[in-house]
């Protein structure tokens, strides 16, 4: 199950788990979508993976499976 975790490593911009905005990369590393166009050229600077759009996850079933509340920021990172 995906972490779904709550900000942009980048820019640290909240994404709760119905943001339209949260790319995810295999390793579920978080950003939102004006980092990926404007820092990270579309790829992950973690592992070097595409980045896709994260599911949302329906909100019934966010109290048997909550998102993560784990916040991971990468300083420095943001370029822009």
């Amino acid at each position: 199950m995906l972490e779904l975790r709550p900000g942009c490593e980048c820019c640290d911009t909240d994404l709760p788990p119905e943001s339209t905005d949260a790319m995810i990369c295999t390793f579920e590393c978080t950003w939102c979508a004006r980092c990926v166009e404007t820092c990270l050229g579309g790829e992950c600077p973690n592992c070097g993976g595409d980045l896709q759009r994260r599911p949302i996850r329906p909100a019934a079933h966010l109290g048997a499976n909550p998102p993560s509340t784990q916040r991971v920021l990468q300083p420095g990172l943001h370029r822009s």
